[in-house]
């Protein structure tokens, strides 16, 4: 079976996906929404991140029946009668590292019931087999150009949504995958439903889009919105809904009626411009995405229309996600209370760490190889920027590396004794020991195409498949001077009369992570305060305001579409995910940070501003 789909659409009315999670443990009550109000036609999950990967392949290492997300089919089993009456058709990436663990798992649950689907399952992401020819070519770290390490806890690459088209196409109720790109889920089904071809490049990059936008949950309907007092209703957030037509031109995100949550161009907007680099050239395996473009217009109440993406051809390569131990960690916090809390927390920290550098030498092991200490409530992790003050009550963060296990149990074990040597206020013991954990590094890297073999089960039998690679683009790697994106500092003129902001007054703004890079999305109030941001917000006062976190030149991108500046920092998480030893390892306060900075505009742009 080769991955085409038919030339005429299998539909003519919109299709309508709904996206019950964006990360393994979010809520359960999404998915139950969305089956009996959202009125949809697909059920799509994102479980997987980097990190999650390397948890699940250690399950599966502990046991051959564990490594996927066990959540998903406790609720599918518990939904299912309801899913099968309204023939709704399920998409998921819960398999990690056992697809057909997790696949047989939701049979059996179903049989229970006295029920049964059509249950297929997409493989073929895992190299672990392939890393000694790899090793043996040199394979290096896409970003870093290190090495790579001794040995692997998992290597996965992310898969698009081809296999998933033609697991729907040959019948499949529910198709679970391990790791393919977020998006995938949602370009699937309107690959299958509406026939497109996989080169259609401006439909697989809006169905790519709509991926995008939804597959982290309610973060698009108002969840983590800069402007939170306005969205209602928090303990019941509408999950997401998009509703695409078969043209491929556009599609209207919404969420189902008389749910919390709040759906208008801003909230999309936040999300558009999470975790992505180069808007540009924005790249998936079925297609390279330019989003710069992108139009948002209010349709109605909680429904935004999103147009204007653009594709260009798939890249020839596959992005590889592998995870390695590099020793261990362990990460506890202290609460302490009184008059100068700030300082003797600092103070407290730093004996702890004195204490235990002196009995591991005593003990004849080396020091710590990375030790973090922060006082949270003190704005520490504001860097130069925290308002200091006579700070009353905070919580210590204290952290540490070593390549045994032993030397960051000995920390852990030395938390508790402060509470009597050293200053008064401390307390926070209730929670016991903090648990070492181990140091799990992310080492990502490219690898053709054609070196990979998706393949695909229905019903436990092998289905005849062949990836199609219509009119591949041999570009990998998004070029570093994409000047449609990129754009040029304005040197207009400033008026005599200007205003001193927080650029809190003239935008919102959303960060992520990927690895040990982040990215901070500032979204403008009006065109005229864009223009100012373009002015005054350069990669070089981004930069200079991160320094504490970066050494690393910034880079900029233009999103003029919907007024959106998208700021890429390399290097700035100290290693990213549980790598990290800071209290924010994914950089998800970065841009409520820079919200904060004072900018100098034009005093006419605040006339601007809704």
């Amino acid at each position: 079976m080769a991955a085409t789909s038919s030339s005429s659409p299998r539909r003519t009315r919109a299709l309508r996906i709904g996206c019950a999670s964006g990360f393994w443990g979010d809520s359960e009550a999404g998915a139950s929404q969305l089956v009996h109000s959202g009125q949809i036609d697909y059920l799509v999950f994102d479980y997987l991140a980097e990190i999650t990967m390397s948890l699940l392949a250690r399950a599966r290492a502990k046991s051959p029946d564990a490594g996927y997300a066990p959540d998903f089919v406790k609720v599918i089993s518990r939904l299912a009668p309801e899913i099968k009456a309204q023939g709704i058709r399920v998409v998921a990436n819960a398999g990690g590292v056992n697809p057909r663990a997790c696949a047989d798992a939701l049979a059996t649950a179903l049989k229970a019931q006295g029920l049964a689907m059509h249950i297929a399952v997409v493989e073929g992401d895992d190299l672990s087999d392939q890393v000694p020819s790899l090793r043996s070519e040199g394979t290096r770290e896409m970003f870093t150009q290190e090495s790579m390490p001794s040995a692997f806890l998992s290597v996965n690459a992310y898969l698009g949504a081809q296999p998933i088209a033609a697991a729907l196409d040959a019948g499949a109720q529910v198709v679970i995958t391990g790791r393919v790109v977020d998006s995938a889920v949602t370009l699937g089904p309107l690959v299958h439903e509406f026939g497109w071809a996989w080169n259609d490049w401006d439909k697989l990059s809006t169905g790519s889009l709509a991926g995008h936008v939804i597959e982290c949950g309610t973060q698009c309907t108002g969840g983590l919105f800069t402007d939170w007092r306005r969205v209602p209703g928090w303990d019941d957030m509408g999950f997401p809904i998009a509703e695409c037509d078969a043209d491929g031109a556009s599609f209207v995100l919404t969420k189902p009626a008389h749910t919390g949550g709040l759906v208008e161009p801003a909230t999309i907007a936040e999300q558009i411009v999470y975790e992505i680099a180069d808007p540009c050239h924005y790249l998936l395996p079925d297609v390279t995405c330019d989003f710069s473009q992108v139009r948002l217009a209010q349709e109605g109440p909680d429904r935004v229309r999103v147009r204007g993406a653009r594709g260009k051809p798939a890249p020839s390569t596959y992005k590889v996600s592998a995870t390695w131990n590099d020793g261990w960690r362990v990460l506890g916090t202290l609460m302490i209370g009184g008059r100068d809390a700030a300082d003797k927390a600092r103070r407290v920290g730093e004996s702890i760490l004195m204490r235990c550098s002196r009995l591991l030498a005593e003990r004849g092991i080396s020091g710590f190889t990375e030790t973090s200490l922060e006082a949270l409530g003190s704005e520490a992790t504001y860097g130069p920027h925290a308002r200091t003050g006579d700070v009353r009550e905070v919580v210590l963060k204290i952290a540490a590396k070593h390549p045994q296990r032993e030397a960051v149990e000995l920390l852990a074990r030395e938390f508790a004794p402060s509470a009597t040597a050293m200053a008064q206020g401390i307390t926070g013991f209730a929670a016991g020991r903090p648990s070492p954990s181990p140091v799990v590094r992310l080492f990502s890297f490219l690898i053709a195409q054609d070196r990979v073999t998706p393949c695909i089960q229905l019903d436990a039998t092998t289905l005849p498949f062949e990836s199609s690679r219509l009119g591949q683009s041999s570009d990998a790697k998004s070029p570093e001077g994409t000047e449609a994106c990129s754009g040029a500092v304005d040197s207009a003129a400033v008026s005599q009369s200007t205003a001193r902001v927080p650029l809190l007054k003239l935008a919102h703004g959303r960060s992520g992570d990927k690895g040990d890079t982040s990215n901070i999305g500032i979204v403008a109030r009006s065109d005229a305060a864009f223009a100012e941001l373009k002015r005054v917000l350069t990669e070089d006062v981004v930069r200079s305001y991160f320094d504490h976190v970066t050494q690393e030149p910034v880079r900029r991108y233009e999103l003029p579409g919907f007024n959106a500046l998208n700021f890429v920092l390399q290097k700035a998480l100290g290693g990213g995910g549980v790598a990290s030893l800071r209290y924010d390892p994914q950089g998800k306060a970065f841009a409520q940070m820079l919200l904060d900075l004072e900018v100098e505009v034009d005093a006419s742009v605040l006339d601007t501003l809704p």
